[in-house]
């Protein structure tokens, strides 16, 4: 394992990352801080990706020399972790429960997706798994707070937010690309037409009284709301 937190063979230690002191030991007090770095990493993700997000560029933006950063931050899987949970400060957890666990827990998704939307990157850096710094805890605190109400036992209820934090995650990433994806009115007429010809088929029953339907509001808000509601309302107390 490497220093300060570090990424090994078995990732990177939460202890040290989130128990130990959160800058150096030695030497004169620095110009910057952990904080510091970590928000410069999430501006650059903002702005440019996740990609754009090197330790040569993170260094450059606070204005040190790069291995100067390595006493916060022994790498990149670590700068994540940091940035994951800097972002997660700005969840709700004081929120008022209403007692009602489904529309406390559509209220918690709904903060997870403008959390997402705000910073696009999220979603890509919860793929893989991640520590519970202290601004994601106590966001998981207020779930699980929510979650009381069904009697659920523990492991159930841990299952649950992280099948709806997974839920927001792929959901966010497709909006976010759809979002990113230009189509012209052109093409848009086309694929109308061409799925019209298909239904029109007599081959396809299924697709032509689907197209048939009467179309729903298809904004981003109201299509995220439908799919939560299916996936909360469906879910049971067992």
């Amino acid at each position: 394992m490497t220093r300060d937190g570090g990424s090994g063979a078995t990732g990177v230690d939460p202890e040290q990352l989130w128990l130990g002191p959160g800058r150096p030991r030695r030497g004169r007090r620095p110009a910057f801080s952990r904080e510091a770095i970590t928000a410069a990493a999430v501006a650059l993700a903002d702005a440019e990706g996740l990609d754009a997000v090197t330790m040569r560029r993170v260094a450059a933006e606070v204005g040190t020399a790069v291995m100067s950063l390595y006493s916060y931050a022994a790498d990149k899987e670590t700068l994540l972790e940091l940035m994951v949970d800097h972002v997660s400060g700005e969840l709700p957890t004081s929120a008022a429960l209403t007692g009602d666990w489904r529309t406390d827990l559509k209220a918690v998704a709904h903060h997870q997706r403008d959390l997402m939307l705000r910073h696009p990157w999220l979603p890509a850096a919860l793929s893989t798994r991640r520590s519970l710094g202290p601004n994601t805890l106590a966001f998981l605190e207020h779930a699980l707070a929510a979650l009381r109400p069904t009697g659920l036992d523990g492991a159930a209820k841990l299952e649950v937010f992280a099948q709806l934090t997974a839920f927001v995650a792929g959901h966010v990433a497709h909006e976010v690309m759809q979002a990113a994806a230009v189509r012209s009115p052109d093409r848009v007429a086309a694929e109308a037409r061409y799925l019209a010809a298909v239904a029109a088929d007599g081959h396809h029953p299924e697709l032509a009284e689907v197209l048939a339907a009467p179309a729903r509001t298809l904004t981003p808000e109201a299509t995220f709301t439908r799919f939560l509601n299916r996936l909360i309302d469906g879910l049971g107390t067992d």
